[in-house]
């Protein structure tokens, strides 16, 4: 991986996402006595940043393997990001989601002609149906972030960032499985002078930071948290990267996280998930460390089920 590759990922997708803009607001510059930018990827087609990896991720596939389809297993983001992907370029997309799964986030990808398939919601099961889906359609697995094309295609949202604003001294993300981070620390490294990362994450859901500590990946005892877009754990493509450049992780209590979301509602007039609030709860949580930063924050995604809402 190197900058020109990036570069050519982000030029080949350009096309097919949306240059998301770049808010600010001055109460919470007050608020976190730093300037503070947002990345609002809930601006993205979709709803969220990973129809970046997603179209990256089928563009790189053969014209033999479009022509079999693809699929992946996602109880949101990444199921309509794949679908409306393959939409736009004509390949079918098989989506295995468990039953549980926000029915506006169904709604979604039917609507973008994902084909949904329903499965227990466990791991295994998803993966079980997954592979059922591989053998018998000859359909290409793309999983949602654990996947080279997929963390390069991610990397274009900080990319864009840095291309604005090149002198920030750091950029936020939420991490769950750790595609958006990962391909943030690339980014990070190729097209910033000295741009720290730093991730938020749910302490119910705290398997990135523990896989920090020891050295492997950890997984998850539960999956209590509201950021239902967190409940997955780090994968062995996108581990190495964050174990190797990223800063920190800042584990942010529920409160946090429902605070961080509303405040953004309040003051900035946007809605984002929970997921998403992730991110810029870690920045306030740390904001005494922080004064007199130039600071990034990628709003990871707007995919919220109104009638839901913890506020």
């Amino acid at each position: 991986m190197d900058k020109v590759t990036l570069q050519n990922v982000h030029n080949r997708i350009k096309s097919y996402i949306h240059n998301t803009p770049v808010l600010t607001s001055q109460l919470i510059n007050t608020i976190c006595e730093a300037q503070v930018f947002f990345k609002c990827e809930n601006f993205q087609k979709m709803g969220a940043f990973k129809m970046r990896g997603a179209t990256n991720a089928i563009l790189n596939l053969t014209e033999t393997q479009k022509s079999k389809g693809v699929v992946t297993h996602s109880s949101g983001n990444f199921a309509q990001a794949l679908s409306l992907a393959a939409k736009q370029m004509g390949v079918k997309a098989y989506i295995v989601m468990p039953k549980n799964a926000p029915q506006v986030k169904k709604e979604a990808v039917k609507t973008y002609k994902g084909i949904i398939v329903e499965c227990d919601s466990n791991l295994e099961a998803r993966e079980f149906e997954a592979k059922r889906i591989q053998m018998e359609k000859g359909a290409t697995f793309i999983h949602p972030s654990n996947d080279d094309a997929v963390i390069y295609g991610n990397a274009t949202a900080a990319i864009e960032f840095l291309e604005d604003y090149p002198d920030l001294d750091y950029i936020f993300t939420p991490v769950g499985g750790g595609g958006l981070l990962a391909g943030t620390l690339l980014a990070s490294k190729y097209f910033s002078k000295n741009c720290k990362v730093i991730a938020g994450e749910p302490i119910a859901v705290d398997d990135a930071y523990r896989s920090l500590k020891s050295g492997i990946i950890e997984k998850n005892e539960t999956s209590n948290t509201i950021a239902d877009g967190l409940r997955t754990h780090l994968g062995d493509r996108n581990f190495p990267i964050i174990k190797a450049h990223v800063d920190t992780i800042i584990r942010v209590e529920e409160d946090d996280i429902v605070y961080a979301m509303k405040l953004i509602w309040e003051r900035m007039k946007i809605v984002i998930e929970p997921s998403s609030a992730v991110a810029f709860a870690a920045l306030l949580k740390e904001k005494e460390v922080l004064k007199h930063k130039k600071i990034g924050v990628i709003l990871s995604g707007g995919n919220v089920d109104l009638s839901q809402l913890p506020f």
